[in-house]
């Protein structure tokens, strides 16, 4: 498999404190890979640098073979934590906003998704929930035929039953050949769609490997794992 992701002693400062603190990692092609941790662990920083929207304070990082640039931007599909579609949107507008930005987004598929949500067109976002703005601006996100989609905490703010609806979002609708990193402290509702795991603890990797293997040789769940490993 190809190295999609490699990062090595990455490091992000924010004055004196150290948000990410010597991460190395080597994540390949074609895997479904939850980022887990706490709140405050260091998920966001670095999903935001491989984003390109903070620069690291040391370190290297390389996606898809590039330093982060134009042309790694071109093949990561990002989601982020908050919501950043304006609400005067309508959910045309959102679609032509994709279109015009991103060269491998498929209007279509997008469409379809929508529609099995009984979403219009004509919708506009400012009178829509806060759950199904989330689902619309998932639905952008992995409309797209990227290579790498970092998505954060895509099921964090929503129930049980959406929580659902985005996992078999994300499941049936990325590119296979394409990696998912699912960045988000709810590790039993995602744990059953996982390849790797990462355990990120105060901005450092405490643990990372397959997910079969984990559960192999711990005999837990990686749900019960995390919750040892985090224990307050």
């Amino acid at each position: 498999m190809a190295t999609i992701l490699q990062c090595e002693n990455l490091q992000k400062r924010f004055g004196m404190h150290p948000a990410l603190d010597g991460v190395s990692l080597r994540l390949e092609s074609g895997r479904v890979v939850g980022l887990l941790g706490p709140n405050g662990s260091g998920k966001s920083t670095f999903l935001k640098l491989c984003n390109g929207l903070l620069t690291p304070s040391g370190g290297s990082l390389l996606i898809d073979g590039k330093p982060i640039g134009v042309q790694t931007k071109k093949v990561v599909s990002y989601l982020p934590e908050r919501t950043y579609l304006s609400d005067w949107m309508r959910v045309r507008d959102v679609l032509s906003f994709f279109q015009d930005f991103y060269d491998d987004f498929d209007r279509e598929k997008a469409r379809d998704m929508l529609a099995r949500l009984s979403i219009g067109e004509a919708d506009r976002l400012k009178t829509m929930s806060k759950g199904t703005r989330e689902k619309v601006q998932l639905i952008l996100v992995m409309s797209r035929a990227a290579k790498l989609y970092l998505l954060d905490e895509p099921i964090g703010g929503v129930d049980p039953a959406a929580r659902d609806y985005i996992l078999d979002t994300i499941l049936t609708n990325y590119n296979p050949e394409a990696t998912v990193v699912i960045s988000t402290h709810l590790i039993m509702d995602i744990e059953r769609i996982l390849d790797d795991i990462i355990f990120l603890q105060n901005g450092r990797v405490a643990l990372f490997g397959e997910a079969d293997a984990i559960r192999a040789e711990r005999g837990q769940s990686i749900d019960q794992l995390f919750r040892e490993v985090f224990r307050c």
